[in-house]
């Protein structure tokens, strides 16, 4: 199969690259890193008016219709310019699992303001167990209310209402819902604030069926296979550059055959990536019947990959590399934090053994 972009998507891909480098280049990035939250009304408002908070959505509810590849395309700019901040919690995984659950006076309730720019939102997933299965999930909504706790939720603190995924459904709590608690967590990514949320006997509206998750959490781990790949792009273009510069025997380390080697391998294992995720992507758009898997595929390779770039650039910069003035160790952290969100390599390379044996027993059964 051959893939190329069309000129749209190539398009797209270069505007979204000078915007990022514009509007959030390293200096921005580390200010807003330091921060609480990350997050930013001026960044956020720029990133409306690009029309990216709506990118894939609907234009019935003010979201502009593009396909996933563009998704990917804009998360993979996103990725290699490190953006802090919300937008992947609120536009890929909220926005994607009110589009998959809601009705269409839901969406345009809560959908179309996230379009719009006007709010920012989070899902609340994992619980004590960690497990990224909607099947693990352990807490329910009785009444109408939730009581129980969920962790790791990205960008609580500034969302302004949290989709919750419980055993019985997928339901809404607005940020000033009373029993609603949340408080910080440390984590490895300092560009993405994570949070315990704490339920008691909060309200809750019922927003649709946990049956109709799958398909929005694999456009938000393909997202994020896509900004992984961004992340390698930017590590191997620092490190290649250091490797010019930065000289040992009174020539540049670039030159020695084993820096070369490490460089070879990071832009593989990069290029691999990208273009497993591209495949996600068309797959997810075309509603593939080997979508799901091309997904796991796409983040089983990038989980992996990410770190190992990481690890190399880090190799080749020395001592340099963990040293706060440097960038690398911030996309290592972003890797890092990556590898295991939505599951990791070995979740997903499960998640395609049960396919593949799951489809043997259907075809033996009508054999």
């Amino acid at each position: 199969m051959q893939f190329g972009l069309s000129e749209s998507q190539e398009f797209l891909k270069d505007s979204a690259r000078k915007f990022f480098a514009g509007e959030c280049p390293s200096a921005e990035m580390r200010r807003l890193m330091e921060t609480d939250t990350a997050y930013d009304a001026a960044l956020w408002s720029k990133l409306t008016h690009q029309g990216y908070t709506g990118i894939i959505f609907p234009e019935e509810y003010g979201g502009v219709g593009l396909g996933q590849v563009e998704l990917m395309l804009l998360m993979e700019e996103a990725g290699r310019a490190l953006l802090p901040g919300p937008f992947f919690s609120t536009v890929v995984l909220a926005g994607s699992v009110l589009d998959a659950v809601c009705t269409p006076a839901l969406k345009n309730k809560y959908l179309a303001p996230i379009c719009r720019g006007e709010v920012r939102a989070t899902v609340a997933i994992l619980e004590a167990s960690a497990s990224w299965n909607p099947r693990d999930v352990q807490l329910s909504a009785t009444n109408g209310k939730l009581t129980g706790e969920k962790f790791f939720v990205p960008d609580a603190a500034v969302a302004n209402f949290i989709i919750v995924v419980v055993r019985n459904g997928v339901f809404l709590v607005d940020s000033k819902a009373p029993g609603l608690k949340i408080s910080p967590m440390s984590g490895m990514d300092l560009t993405r604030k994570l949070y315990v949320v704490e339920f008691s006997n909060t309200p809750a509206e019922e927003l649709g069926s946990v049956a109709q998750l799958p398909r929005a959490f694999d456009i938000a781990t393909a997202a994020l296979a896509a900004e992984l790949v961004g992340g390698m792009q930017r590590t191997l273009e620092i490190t290649v550059e250091y490797a010019k510069t930065r000289k040992q025997f009174g020539k540049p380390i670039g030159s020695f055959q084993a820096v070369q080697h490490q460089c070879a391998d990071m832009y593989l294992e990069t290029e691999s990536s990208r273009s497993a995720v591209y495949y996600a992507g068309w797959a997810l758009e075309e509603k593939a019947p080997d979508a799901a898997t091309a997904v796991s595929i796409a983040k089983m390779y990038a989980s992996d990959a990410g770190r190992t770039v990481g690890n190399r650039g880090i190799q080749i910069h020395g001592g340099m590399g963990f040293t706060w003035e440097n960038d690398v160790h911030l996309y290592y952290r972003r890797a890092k934090a990556s590898e295991t969100a939505f599951g990791d390599a070995t979740f997903h390379r499960e998640r395609i053994a049960s396919a593949v044996i799951d489809a043997g027993n259907i075809s033996a059964k009508t054999a």
